[in-house]
């Protein structure tokens, strides 16, 4: 942008270059990563429409790869910021509220006629309400420093992972048979929506960090890992979200722990609450 200077006695003008002011691509990465994941729960409801069942759940979980990074991202960019954290959300409802549910009803759950219906929008309203919970919370106080490792309830990303483990088992043993039912499904339907809008802790590993000595092992436990995601796709990711599932009651026993521990450091009485609302991945705070 130029602008024009007239000096006084009627001087030649001369001209001044004011810079215009822009955002650094290195700001919008996280945004980008938001709406990829947007963009891979709407196309997983294509594939659903369309009965390509593998398609559809492997779009979920690259929607789940890209909100995962999305919010470190920011972090490491300084690239935070309100707009990123609302959108993120938005994006969370889509991706692993909305989806899912249309996936297991055009799957199996429309076999259970208004029932099925029913269910598939109870985890979507709870995811929402999820969402709305966390949301309200944001700009308050942070949790005690020995809660930082701990969600409230089950994330959003991982409740759509444990909703889809019939469906990923129906891949393993040909498709229909047990794990197509909609009563098996109902059942799986209704305890990840209760654990979504629970108040039990659950592990974040955010900020988990691997000591020196454990460096290369788990550098080879990634690289196996990943050779047996190529060769068993379907199994690895179910085995992955079982023991998922199976360190809940391991969260809620470390988390009563160290409150025992905070509460007889401060000389307080123990009281059974759950963790108020951990941040979860999103862009600056958390993704619920």
């Amino acid at each position: 942008m130029f602008r024009h200077r007239r000096h006084a006695g009627g001087a030649r003008p001369r001209i001044i270059r004011t810079r215009i002011s822009g955002l650094s691509f290195n700001k919008l990465i996280p945004n980008i990563l938001t709406m990829l994941a947007l963009c891979a729960g709407l196309t997983a409801m294509r594939f659903g429409l369309h009965g390509r069942w593998e398609l559809a759940v492997t779009s979920i979980l690259l929607a789940g790869i890209f909100d995962g990074l999305d919010g470190r991202i920011a972090r490491l960019l300084q690239g935070t910021s309100q707009f990123g954290a609302e959108l993120d959300s938005l994006s969370d409802f889509v991706s692993f509220g909305v989806a899912p549910s249309m996936l297991l009803y055009f799957w199996t759950m429309q076999g259970a006629g208004g029932l099925g219906w029913v269910l598939v929008l109870l985890f979507s309203v709870c995811c929402a309400l999820r969402l709305a919970r966390f949301n309200t919370m944001l700009g308050q106080a942070d949790l005690p420093p020995w809660a930082y490792n701990f969600f409230t309830g089950v994330p959003a990303p991982a409740a759509a992972g444990l909703v889809l483990v019939p469906m990923m088992l129906s891949f393993e043993t040909g498709g229909g048979g047990f794990f197509a039912r909609p009563s098996v499904n109902a059942v799986v339907l209704v305890a990840v929506s209760f654990l979504m809008v629970s108040k039990i802790p659950t592990f974040s590993g955010k900020r988990f960090r691997v000591p020196h000595a454990y460096v290369l092992p788990m550098l080879l436990l990634v690289g196996l890992l990943a050779a047996v995601l190529v060769t068993e796709p379907w199994a690895t990711i179910t085995v992955v979200c079982l023991l998922y599932a199976a360190s809940i009651p391991l969260s809620v026993r470390a988390f009563a722990r160290l409150k025992r521990q905070a509460a007889e450091l401060r000389g307080e009485d123990i009281v059974g609450d759950a963790p108020g609302a951990a941040a979860e991945g999103d862009q600056g705070q958390s993704t619920p």
